[in-house]
């Protein structure tokens, strides 16, 4: 029956192309689509991979970059059980390479406390290193530094070679290459030159990030560090609280969340924690929260596609079933049964949901290869194997519904109705 059922789709090509066509473009927007959640949580997943350890930051900032709090509280979470080692990390935005002004996608500046930061049991940008070498105790306080592929190809500068970052002179020490958009933004310099470019306060950093020695576990870590810090004040050491950003982010937030500062019933500074500290898991939560979000406007905008093709299934086996009364009346009137008109018409419908789903699911997965390599630096979608195949069966799905009605209607003539029907 299949294969009489491929000889019928095939005796009318042009109108089975539009068929496998239409679902084939609703398919393959419906991948592209979903790629672009998929790509988020492989982006996330990738990246906290690379850096399994703990980021203590101000508590209301959305990225360290936002974040502001005393550099000597390094030195209490260095002395807590369960911590290998503390790096002191500052971030400023750069505004210009090499005398061009920086817009998208950004870069960011970031220092590092060299000596500790040699000490991580992981790494991820020495780790990935491709070329040259990475910081070490010579380049604390000297304008070196170490850039990603994507910074390097477009600066078209490589190891030893000089350019200017915020109108201050580096040197390139080496280059890596994590895989990861959200770490491949980043230029690495020493803590002190970082806060000497960025003009940040000697006595403040953007966050902690602490590796634990393996004899606690994240969340235990977690909340040593949430009580060796609680009811502390931004202020100690000079820090004012954040910048101005960060304030502003702070107060957005809380705005959201219903709370306001000095209001009747909200939290006092010494109740309030001054950090979030965050995990590799943390992370991927809120990824995914944000991912359920965008999944749902993502199935909205699929489903407008989805009952264009599938109203094209319908009209084409209605057509199809018009044009064959004759063909089904004889049949009938050679031992067919209602159920076999029902099968051949839905293995017909089927036959086009899964040519369809197989092109479009084929397109997609190439377009999202096309756009990673035009857009490297900016986009990085994902269709992996399970999206795919759920993508055709959903096709298949979709052809068996649309040919549901068509084969009912077909089935439903007695013989001799439809040969009458046929030859009036």
């Amino acid at each position: 029956m299949i294969g009489f059922a491929f000889r019928n789709l095939a005796s009318r090509p042009m109108r089975t192309l539009l068929s496998v066509l239409g679902l084939a473009v609703a398919i393959g927007g419906m991948v592209g689509l979903f790629s672009i959640a998929g790509g988020l949580d492989s982006i996330v997943r990738r990246t906290f991979e690379q850096i399994p350890g703990l980021l203590v930051q101000q508590a209301g900032a959305p990225i360290p970059l936002f974040s502001s709090l005393p550099a000597h509280w390094a030195d209490d979470l260095k002395e807590l059980p369960g911590v290998r080692t503390v790096d002191s990390q500052a971030y400023f935005r750069v505004n210009q390479l090499d005398g061009e002004v920086i817009i998208n996608p950004p870069r960011l500046g970031v220092g590092i406390d060299i000596e500790p930061n040699l000490r991580l049991e992981r790494g991820a940008y020495r780790e990935n290193l491709i070329d040259g070498r990475f910081l070490d105790l010579t380049d604390i306080a000297k304008n070196r530094c170490l850039i990603s592929q994507e910074v390097s190809d477009q600066l078209a500068k490589g190891v030893g070679e000089r350019f200017t970052l915020n109108g201050a002179e580096f040197e390139i020490v080496g280059i890596y290459s994590t895989g990861s958009i959200l770490l491949d933004v980043n230029i690495l310099m020493s803590l002190e030159t970082c806060r000497a470019v960025g003009r940040i306060s000697p006595d403040t950093v953007a966050c902690f990030y602490v590796e634990s020695n393996g004899t606690l576990t994240d969340d235990e870590l977690k909340q040593s560090i949430e009580d060796v810090l609680a009811g502390r004040s931004l202020s100690e050491g000079g820090n004012s609280g954040g910048t101005g950003l960060g304030n502003l982010y702070r107060a957005l937030g809380q705005t959201l969340s219903g709370q306001s500062q000095g209001s009747e019933g909200s939290e006092t500074d010494s109740e309030r924690s001054p950090v979030e500290i965050r995990t590799a898991d943390d992370w991927g939560t809120r990824v995914r929260e944000f991912s359920q979000d965008l999944n749902l406007f993502l199935m909205i905008m699929t489903a407008i596609g989805v009952s264009i093709a599938t109203l094209s299934i319908v009209n084409t086996m209605m057509m199809s079933v018009s044009e064959r009364t004759t063909e089904f009346g004889v049949l009938r009137a050679n031992g067919w049964s209602q159920t076999n008109i029902v099968q051949l018409m839905t293995i017909e419908s089927g036959l086009i949901g899964l040519l369809g789903g197989a092109l479009g699911a084929s397109c997609g997965w190439i377009g999202t290869l096309i756009v990673n390599s035009v857009w490297p630096d900016r986009l990085q979608l994902h269709a992996g194997l399970g999206l795919l195949v759920s993508s055709v069966v959903f096709s298949v799905v979709l052809g068996l519904i649309g040919g549901l009605f068509p084969a009912w209607s077909a089935a439903k003539l007695s013989p001799m109705q439809s040969i009458r029907r046929g030859g009036a």
